[in-house]
């Protein structure tokens, strides 16, 4: 039977929520789905909330996914919009953790650097790798909602990187282990 799990990758935000999915099938990612909430036509930041909570928990329920990334909000000078995006993480995060599910959170600088090799990689670097990683036709519109699919797949690299994960003891153990991985 295959290894599989499915990540959700979300950039909570209080204009627009991105959103990612993909599927892992043993060591390989799948696109699954990619988009965005637009929350810009709210006034009411409360509303927006509400509104986060309840598009998180029908992904979560419609896609079943094993894990949550989820960026976290880079530090800015307005401490407002600081504490307007952490409101919004947060909703994102408690619906996750309502059905249980594992989050795991990044630094969008490492965001960047899982998918470009450079940290302080521009929206459009990081949505045209996007593109050749999982075999895009064509990149949104709107490249805000590739932010969620890039925690998703940054998650899914440094997967392998977490407390508990496989450890070696030389070479020959490591190669006994990743035969999938060496090329002959």
């Amino acid at each position: 039977m295959a290894n599989e799990r499915i990540i959700l990758g979300i950039d909570p935000g209080t204009t627009i929520m991105g959103f990612g999915l993909i599927k892992v099938i043993n060591k390989k990612m799948e696109f699954l789905q990619l988009n965005e909430l637009q929350l810009s036509k709210y006034d009411n930041h409360y509303q927006k909330l509400k509104i986060i909570f309840e598009r998180t928990i029908e992904l979560i329920d419609t896609h079943n996914p094993d894990e949550i990334a989820i960026e976290a909000p880079f530090f800015g000078k307005n401490v407002q919009s600081m504490l307007k995006l952490g409101r919004a993480q947060g909703v994102a995060m408690a619906a996750g953790l309502s059905r249980d599910i594992p989050i795991t959170e990044y630094e969008p600088k490492k965001i960047k650097m899982a998918i470009t090799g450079n940290g302080n990689a521009s929206k459009e670097q990081v949505a045209k790798m996007l593109q050749q990683l999982l075999g895009l036709k064509e990149l949104p519109r709107n490249l805000d909602s590739t932010d969620g699919l890039a925690a998703a797949v940054c998650h899914f690299f440094n997967s392998g990187k977490v407390v508990g994960a496989k450890s070696y003891t030389g070479w020959d153990a490591f190669v006994k282990q990743n035969e999938d991985r060496i090329k002959k």
